[in-house]
């Protein structure tokens, strides 16, 4: 079980989610985004969280220097990479964090179209001697132009039956979940984790405290009875 709050851009709302314990937070660097946070407020939101929660850098496109040096100043404990393509900096980027942690280090994000789950396949097959390996894949749905909070679902039957869990890294599945429907995402793809960003806010890029709770509390049961199954 692993649950991510991601997009959170204010210090006082993050001191509130943080109460409520999710496994992950999301720190979005992406400036296009209206979840974008400073360097500045980023550092401060980490120094507000938790050894057990981990806070993950989100980048687009970016540089392993630029990540490592974000990464170093915030105070990051993982990164989570979007790239349209199959290259990226991964590879250049070594050990990413020092920080001891529970949860992923390396995140690669996809964003799951016309061409379901071949460009996962394509990118495994790439990189299976890559010397610093991907710990885990977070699959959204493809909007043109976008690198996810669209609020838009991914197919979870594709997902139950072609996504290759004893083989490809740990899933986690992000794309249009909120509280009502979370359970049922869990129930039905059997995911590693979940990530959330516009699922849980009031409007966007601001995050419902009340939302986040009960997103929170659904994934969990919804986890929890996976574990009894």
């Amino acid at each position: 079980m692993w649950i991510k709050i991601c997009g959170l851009n204010d210090l006082a709302i993050a001191r509130e989610i943080v109460k409520l314990h999710p496994d992950a937070i999301g720190l979005n660097f992406y400036e296009p985004s209206v979840r974008s946070v400073s360097p500045e407020v980023a550092r401060q939101i980490s120094d507000v969280v938790p050894p057990e929660i981990q806070a993950i850098g989100v980048f687009v496109e970016t540089t392993a220097e630029t990540m490592r040096r974000t990464m170093a100043s915030c105070r990051l404990g993982g990164i989570q990479l979007h790239a349209a393509g199959q290259n990226d900096a991964l590879d250049e980027l070594g050990d990413p964090t020092k920080t001891p942690t529970a949860g992923p280090k390396r995140i690669r994000a996809f964003q799951v179209g016309p061409h379901g789950l071949a460009p996962l396949a394509e990118y495994f097959e790439r990189n299976r001697s890559r010397p610093s390996a991907v710990d885990a894949y977070l699959v959204d749905a493809q909007v043109e132009g976008m690198y996810g909070g669209t609020g838009k679902t991914v197919s979870w039957d594709l997902l139950r039956n072609q996504y290759q869990t004893q083989e490809w890294p740990p899933l986690i599945l992000a794309g249009g979940l909120r509280p009502e429907n979370v359970g049922e995402a869990i129930a039905t793809v059997r995911p590693w984790g979940v990530d959330v960003a516009s699922g849980v806010e009031s409007s966007p890029g601001i995050k419902d405290i009340a939302l986040v709770a009960r997103f929170i509390e659904e994934a969990r049961r919804a986890f929890a009875t996976l574990g009894t199954d």
